[in-house]
């Protein structure tokens, strides 16, 4: 086959109509005949361009409104004809058939249609494209004749390269576009099976087609959205796949780095903890809180959290869960933080932390929450996927669940900090200690090979911040193995204790909480991090 290949027929059916008229007029001008169907071939003649419908070609008008028209042998013919095979040239002359040499195809845009959630399932399977995606592979399978074009970001390139060589496409191409058109049907048919493979496949859905078990195969066909400067480290390459517009957008700063994107991800998580609460202020560093706290304004928030680990926050990241005013964001000011989130910035605070060109602002736009896709990490030869950890309840559907095994239960007071501890602790890589008083942390211990070696980080870290944890409550993200953990607790003034139970000695563990006059809960569900 000789390259490069002439294009001389060019079949154009778009959802996507940004750009095809000056394309289309292009070709023209090069004496490329164009066909069409339906609104494709109506904008086109709008524009005064000659048009050839598909039926005229076919023989056979569009019916079932349009859900057949390319569905024919004169068009598949003309695009997997081998231009090389003399029997394939033969019959398309015996059949009165003419090769196609170009496809010019979008789809319709049936993610986003199923990303409104009152779409019904007749809705969305209304919108699977049927003849779009079989042209578009039909041409891709005979790149070595046929070009096909799958995005308007493509048009000027194509013009260009067929301009400057009489009509001419190359080989190489043909292939980098085939290449492309693949990878289009196969993300448009990964949100079909996503789709499908959902909970709830359609709100008025009258069947229950799924056990809420995670699917036999997991698929994901995601574009590269940013591509960025490397990785966790220098030595890596990195770049962000899918499309985050709808839960955030950067007001200010430098690209997000991997490493940025990764904190990101973990400070909206936790803010989501907190987005009913009152003012709330959590710092994070290498996605591990350091500070948080709950009270009457954000400024004495930011103030109580940063109390909790004064060193750590430097070049770390401050998340809120109100608009972030001046005040606030003044007391930010004073150090360096590399990224502030706030679902808002009030003029002033704008203006003040701008005036920083190493420091983002992130715009929060959407709860994380609604983020229903599983969550997935790689190991070796795979992948692990499991359902996110949802958002915990109100307190007081949380009180519901809970377990009080000591003698005494614990007062109001104390029930609303282990409520916050526990959030909090949700969130800290395991194994997590948190101490917490007032709706603020005091101590936080992350990430230790032991639950004695947690709770002595975080008393070690309340203590360097000269922090009295008297009267604290204290969350363990998993249950206490032993007795020990919870005495040391005790022993550094802790009144209360939350934890999922279900270790052999929770006796053990219950009976040194009574002995130490603590009132204790038992979640009985834990949250691992790691």
């Amino acid at each position: 086959m000789s390259d490069p290949m002439p294009v001389r027929r060019a079949l154009v059916s778009v959802y996507d109509k940004t750009g095809i008229a000056d394309f289309a007029r292009r070709l023209v001008a090069l004496d490329i005949e164009l066909l069409s169907t339906g609104g494709t071939a109506a904008a086109l003649r709008d524009e005064g361009l000659p048009v050839t419908d598909v039926s005229d070609v076919t023989g056979v008008p569009e019916v079932l409104s349009g859900r057949v028209k390319t569905l024919h042998p004169a068009i598949h013919a003309g695009l997997l004809a081998r231009r090389s095979e003399p029997a394939d040239r033969a019959a398309l002359e015996e059949h009165g058939y003419a090769p196609i040499d170009l496809v010019v195809c979008n789809l319709y845009p049936f993610a986003s249609v199923v990303a409104d959630p009152d779409t019904s399932r007749d809705e969305a399977m209304d919108t699977v494209d049927i003849g779009g995606p079989t042209m578009i592979r039909a041409a891709a399978k005979n790149h070595a004749a046929v070009g096909v074009v799958t995005t308007p970001e493509r048009y000027d390139a194509v013009a260009d390269e067929l301009e400057a060589h009489e009509g001419m496409l190359s080989a190489a191409t043909r292939r980098e576009m085939a290449t492309e058109a693949f990878a289009h049907t196969a993300h448009y048919d990964t949100a079909i099976h996503e789709y499908l493979s959902s909970a709830d496949a359609s709100p008025d859905a009258d069947d229950d087609t799924t056990d809420g078990s995670l699917p036999d195969r997991f698929t994901v066909s995601l574009s590269q959205s940013a591509s960025l400067r490397y990785g966790e480290n220098p030595h890596q390459d990195g770049a962000l796949y899918g499309e985050s517009s709808p839960f955030y957008e950067q007001l200010h700063g430098a690209p997000l780095s991997y490493n940025n994107l990764n904190d990101l991800n973990a400070a909206l998580a936790l803010i989501d903890e907190f987005r009913e609460a009152p003012p709330t202020c959590a710092i994070l560093k290498h996605t591990n809180p350091c500070g948080v706290a709950t009270t009457e304004t954000l400024a004495s928030a930011w103030t109580k959290a940063f109390k909790t680990d004064r060193q750590s926050p430097y070049g770390g990241i401050v998340v809120v869960n109100r608009a972030l005013d001046r005040p606030t964001a003044e007391a930010i000011d004073e150090i360096f933080t590399e990224i502030v989130i706030a679902p808002s910035f009030e003029s002033g605070a704008l203006d003040l932390l701008e005036q920083n060109d190493r420091r983002r602002l992130i715009r929060q736009t959407a709860a994380a929450r609604t983020d229903t896709r599983p969550d997935v990490r790689s190991v070796l030869g795979g992948l692990l996927v499991q359902s996110r950890d949802p958002v915990l309840p109100s307190l007081q559907e949380l009180r519901s669940e809970w377990e009080i095994p000591t003698e005494r239960a614990p007062t109001e007071a104390e029930a609303h900090d282990l409520d916050f501890a526990w959030r909090v602790a949700k969130h800290v890589k395991s194994n997590a200690i948190v101490y917490a008083r007032d709706q603020a942390t005091l101590g936080i211990g992350a990430g230790q090979m032991s639950r004695i070696d947690a709770s002595e980080l975080a008393v070690r870290k309340a203590t360097k911040s000269e922090l009295d944890l008297a009267g604290s409550v204290v969350a363990s993200d998993a249950f206490f193995p032993f007795a020990d953990g919870l005495e040391a607790a005790a022993t550094e003034g802790a009144r209360a204790a939350i934890q999922p139970g279900g270790s052999i000695r929770d006796d053990e563990v219950i009976d040194a909480a009574d002995a130490h006059d603590m009132a204790m809960i038992l979640t009985g569900r834990r949250h691992f991090r790691h």
